[in-house]
């Protein structure tokens, strides 16, 4: 075992001499959030897509969290598709959480930026584009969705919370 001093890329570049700069989504930049609640009605089946949020091709995504009433028996991936002015298509439909329960209440904000193990730690500091593997910032916006995996047999409403850097 040895002892290490290892420095971030941000800690890197300002000690740097003479100091490079770090982008701004990764040090110090402000935090914008957007939020989004759909009613869920008892019989939306498999594959009904919730689209409860707007962010920037080129933001770094910071948190995101869901709440919902009890929407029995359902289940939703969280995942990203092109906005519906630029055609609606997926682009990762489990990016963010894959199958993830709300069939209960979700009475405080539940944590899925990293639930399906797509969006790893090493996409954590890169805009979302390239996060989703697009070769170049397609200068747009993306939506957050919830894409049921299993039916609702119960309706409630279901709120997504995103945090991002831009």
């Amino acid at each position: 075992m040895a002892v290490v001093f290892t420095k971030s890329a941000p800690i890197t570049n300002r000690d740097a001499t003479p100091p490079s700069l770090t982008n701004s989504r990764v040090q110090g930049s402000d935090i914008t959030e957007s939020i989004g609640l759909v009613p869920v009605a008892n019989g939306d089946s498999i594959a009904s897509v919730l689209r409860l949020a707007e962010v920037p091709s080129n933001a770094r995504v910071c948190d995101l969290h869901i709440k919902c009433g009890a929407i029995t028996s359902a289940a939703a991936d969280i995942g990203v598709y092109r906005n519906t002015r630029d055609g609606g298509a997926v682009v990762s439909v489990a990016f963010f959480a894959s199958a993830q329960s709300i069939a209960t209440a979700l009475a405080v904000w539940t944590d899925v930026l990293q639930e399906s193990g797509t969006n790893t730690l090493a996409f954590q500091q890169m805009p979302l584009w390239q996060a989703l593997g697009f070769t170049a910032d397609p200068n747009t916006t993306f939506d957050i969705a919830a894409t049921l995996t299993a039916a609702a047999t119960a309706g409630a409403d279901l709120v997504l919370r995103v945090r991002y850097a831009d």
